[in-house]
């Protein structure tokens, strides 16, 4: 059953609010506006990508109905202060995860990771707790006048390597659902964030030449801290 479907089975509709993340997925968005609802955007935990429990309670009204929960990355969100969250409120939360990959392929995604962890230099490798899976393995480039994200990957690219920005645009800023909100970590990962190539099936050959690629702009950075 769709997002849509499941807040209408639950009676969550017109004049009903529902807690959503700004950081991607505007299906999500789209989903609560399909069932009659507002979509209300809550800021993420810079090292979850999910919403952060705490700012999801602030943002909640006597109109808020449910809460929309997406996993990113293969990092699954803090499940248990949401649903603790959602019974303090009386509150539907619903989870929407990301298709799971095989045991065998998560486990080499993990080696790859573990590699990258240990080699990358000046990029903020991602926290890899709470049995991350690695759908993504997600950098944060800093910025502050120094090459950017977005120069930092065309040159990794064309130094023959594959990366993407996983976020181009947050959800709040996209036509149709702009918002006036302060969600400084969502605007942050958005321009910080970028996908490096972490598939089980690459060769330690293509691991070196991540690392070659990624550490030979390293010192044109600023430190990550």
């Amino acid at each position: 059953m769709g997002t849509a479907a499941m807040l209408r089975a639950a009676g969550v509709g017109v004049g009903d609010e529902v807690v959503v993340p700004a950081f991607g997925n505007v299906e999500v968005a789209e989903a609560v506006a399909l069932a009659g609802a507002l979509p209300v955007f809550a800021d993420i935990d810079p090292d979850t990508y999910c919403l952060d429990a705490s700012l999801v309670e602030a943002a909640l009204t006597p109109r808020t109905a449910a809460v929309v929960v997406v996993h990113r990355f293969g990092r699954p969100a803090d499940m248990g202060s949401l649903h603790r969250i959602g019974e303090r409120h009386g509150l539907l939360v619903l989870e929407r995860g990301e298709s799971e990959a095989p045991y065998d392929e998560i486990a080499r995604r993990r080696q790859r990771a573990a590699y990258l962890d240990g080699k990358l230099r000046g990029v903020r490798t991602p926290d890899g707790g709470d049995g991350h899976t690695y759908q993504q393995y997600v950098v944060r480039v800093p910025g502050n006048g120094r090459p950017d994200r977005d120069a930092f990957a065309r040159a990794v690219r064309g130094r023959g390597v594959e990366c993407r920005v996983p976020v181009r645009t947050p959800v709040h800023r996209m036509p149709g659902f702009r918002r006036c909100v302060s969600l400084p970590e969502t605007e942050r990962a958005v321009d910080e964030t970028l996908a490096l190539p972490v598939e089980a099936a690459l060769t330690k050959r293509d691991m070196q030449r991540i690392v070659s690629a990624c550490n030979a702009l390293g010192g044109l950075l600023q430190p990550a801290y």
